[in-house]
């Protein structure tokens, strides 16, 4: 059975995440507590489209005022586990830390589209390709870019970078963010991740997300990282991440990599285009 956490306990577990959340998804939620037939299971489907609020749920259902002998990866789990009351405790104290700005709220419409869509395809991929629990594809997929608001907040010309990263065609695009800013949003959502205690392999594939050479190169790697970190770059590059964050046409991370890539998920070619043809049909993919 699980206890309702108190008003301190909650405000105790989100210091030091700063994700805002979606507007949107704060009203729907919030209209959906008040709703007469108000069920857990929609709310745990609207906290999944949010980067912020799914970290901070995953964060306390893995606190100590939690004790599971297993680290939490699933949001519907994480939401079951905590409770309605505790649940809508946290979304109204994420709510009342504070507003954000129409600029703050257009300037970041990007990552949280491109997060929502590269979490569904990536859970997708999971399914085809076989792959067990692939609610940690999905997980890994709304949180692999978890870094870019906090880096926006940091550094006032974020956006320009990244778009110059994007349009390297040998560089990595964190190389090109460590020449900038001597950080990246790699390292940044590595640290946010550890904070949530997502399990180790999670946070190392968010660390190395944009290091798919170095981590398949490296026999130490974890088998499961490289196998979810294989299935969110197809899925980027399928969902068109390079065009909606980086507004290039090209996706030279791909190009570099997708061979490794696919030969570790034993993609033919055709299988590649067959399952880009089926996540594009679904709206969640670009014609590439």
């Amino acid at each position: 059975m699980h206890e309702d956490l108190t008003t301190n306990q909650i405000q105790k577990i989100l210091q030091g995440v700063s994700i805002p959340p979606q507007p949107q998804i704060m009203v729907d939620l919030q209209m959906e507590q008040l709703s007469p037939t108000c069920s857990i299971n929609e709310i745990a489907r609207l906290i999944s489209q949010d980067v912020g609020l799914s970290g901070s749920i995953l964060k306390t259902v893995n606190s100590p005022y939690y004790k599971h002998s297993n680290t939490i990866t699933s949001i519907t789990q994480a939401v079951s586990l905590m409770g309605v009351n505790s649940v809508v405790n946290m979304v109204n104290a994420l709510s009342i830390r504070g507003a954000l700005s129409d600029d703050d709220i257009i300037a970041l419409g990007s990552f949280w589209d491109t997060a929502m869509d590269i979490a569904t395809a990536a859970a997708i991929i999971a399914k085809r390709l076989g792959i067990p629990n692939p609610e940690e594809a999905y997980t890994l997929g709304l949180f692999h870019n978890c870094g870019i608001p906090l880096m926006m907040q940091r550094f006032p010309n974020y956006w320009e970078i990244m778009r110059e990263s994007y349009a390297q065609q040998s560089k990595a695009i964190t190389e090109v963010e460590n020449i900038h800013l001597h950080t990246n949003h790699a390292v940044v959502g590595y640290y946010v991740s550890k904070s949530w205690n997502l399990p180790s392999y999670l946070c190392q594939a968010i660390h190395d997300h944009h290091r798919v050479d170095a981590a398949f190169a490296d026999d130490r790697s974890d088998t499961r990282k490289k196998t979810l970190l294989a299935v969110l770059k197809i899925a980027e590059h399928i969902g068109g991440i390079y065009r909606s964050l980086g507004k290039e046409d090209v996706d030279y991370e791909w190009e570099r990599i997708s061979e490794t890539v696919l030969i570790y998920t034993g993609l033919s070619r055709y299988e590649f285009a067959n399952l880009n043809d089926e996540i594009t049909e679904m709206g969640l993919g670009v014609n590439n």
